[in-house]
């Protein structure tokens, strides 16, 4: 026997009894996205890989370490994508979308990055965005981490907690950069690897470092808050004033500077206790990228956008039992073999009169002892016999009750009381 090939190292599969937890989910952003004025939008799962050299930044772990990439056979060199937000600009701008104009797009699909895997994280993951275009002011800020807030609660999800920070703009953040350096180089000897590559290429990244040993250091560094420019700190007022006004708490950390390069002024996270994902705690972050536009070769365009990451909603929504179980199955058809062609065709009479019915027909042959052993594993509630063209038995498969004979035309019209009273 040859032997099993198993999925590649963090590829998940998706189970039908999780499907539920996806469905739920993304019915719900669907719906909410709509209500707030985002318009679809689905860009491909391969792009050049100069797109996110560009935008996410060529120093940063995505681009440096994480990103799968390849040469086609045209020797030129694509990346399977690791972030959404790339691609939408891409498309807006190929396709005519942005200039001069106000978008909102949201998009989900697979993403990828050759990470370690932990709880919640995997290679190919799927993330849930949204990206707004054409808006300078603080309003879509805080209209669009509305939007999120209002997703927590149709979920159930009302204990996640909101961090904000402003990164200023690129040329403040130059300024602060150099003060970064400065005082890292200082304590050269105290800094780990990745600190290390990132003094003079990323210095900012250090504030985010994950290492428990720099934490001391790290709080020690100069706050960005003490050089924001002034239209930065006036936009970061506008934005804590409004988010206030609309009831939505948040706490500032002001050492959140998210791992893309292109951010400016706003930043956030979502922020999920860390009894569901433990170290893994982010379940949504985004922020302001008024420069993006015009780095991937369009005219300047504000941009302000998030993502999140199913795969660790999913987790939670299951983790805490806040989704509906799925509806069980109806019926299991079952029809004597001497009767097959008979009965097959009055399924799909069934589920044509019937078109909210679950129902399963049963595949395979077999007496109809045998069936009922497969009905009965099937979860179903009722079984169903096509006895003879002119009969049909309706059983409960879960209770105790008498079978119910019924005529074929019958059955099309009395059925669903008949499953309701029984139910």
């Amino acid at each position: 026997m040859a032997s099993l090939i198993k999925s590649a190292k963090g590829m998940n599969d998706i189970l039908p009894p999780d499907m539920v937890y996806w469905h739920t989910l993304e019915s719900t952003v669907r719906n909410l996205f709509a209500r707030y004025g985002f318009n679809e939008i689905r860009t491909p799962i391969v792009e050049a890989t100069e797109l996110f050299s560009r935008a996410v930044g060529e120093v940063t772990d995505i681009v440096e370490k994480e990103m799968y990439t390849f040469n086609d056979r045209e020797k030129t060199s694509l990346s399977l994508r690791p972030e959404g937000t790339a691609g939408c600009v891409r498309a807006g701008l190929e396709h005519g979308l942005l200039y001069n104009q106000q978008q909102r797009f949201w998009y989900s699909g697979p993403m990828f990055r050759h990470e370690r895997q932990q709880k919640g994280r995997y290679r190919q993951f799927t993330q849930i965005g949204a990206e707004a275009f054409g808006m300078t002011g603080p309003d879509i800020d805080a209209d669009v981490i509305a939007m999120t807030a209002r997703l927590w609660k149709e979920l159930g999800l009302i204990d996640n907690r909101l961090e904000l920070n402003s990164l200023g703009t690129p040329q403040s953040r130059q300024a602060y950069r150099a003060l970064l350096v400065n005082y890292f180089s200082a304590y050269a000897d105290q800094l780990d690897e990745d600190s290390k590559r990132r003094l003079h290429t990323n210095p900012l990244r250090i504030l985010d470092t994950k290492n428990p040993e720099m934490k001391a250091l790290v709080a020690g560094a100069p706050n960005l808050h003490d050089h924001l420019d002034p239209e930065s700190a006036e936009h970061f007022a506008q934005l804590q004033a409004l988010l206030t006004a609309m009831g939505i708490e948040f706490v500032i950390n002001p050492r959140l500077v998210r791992g893309l390069d292109y951010y400016s002024r706003t930043v956030f996270e979502w922020i999920t206790p860390d009894a569901d994902l433990g170290s893994q705690s982010t379940v949504c972050a985004g922020g302001r990228y008024d420069g993006l536009v015009e780095q991937l070769g369009g005219a300047p365009t504000a941009g302000f956008g998030f993502a999140m990451g199913v795969e660790r909603l999913v987790h939670i929504l299951k983790n805490r039992a806040l989704v509906a179980p799925a509806k069980p199955l109806a019926l299991y058809f079952m029809v004597d073999s001497e009767y097959l062609v008979a009965g097959m065709a009055f399924a799909e009479r069934l589920r044509s009169a019937l078109p909210t019915l679950t129902m399963i027909t049963n595949g395979g042959g077999g007496s109809l002892k045998a069936q009922i052993k497969r009905a009965d594993k099937s979860g179903a509630a009722f079984g169903l016999t096509f006895d003879h063209p002119q009969q049909i038995t309706l059983k409960s498969l879960r209770e105790r009750t008498e079978p119910v004979v019924l005529t074929p035309e019958a059955a099309l019209t009395q059925l669903p009381s008949l499953l309701n009273q029984k139910a």
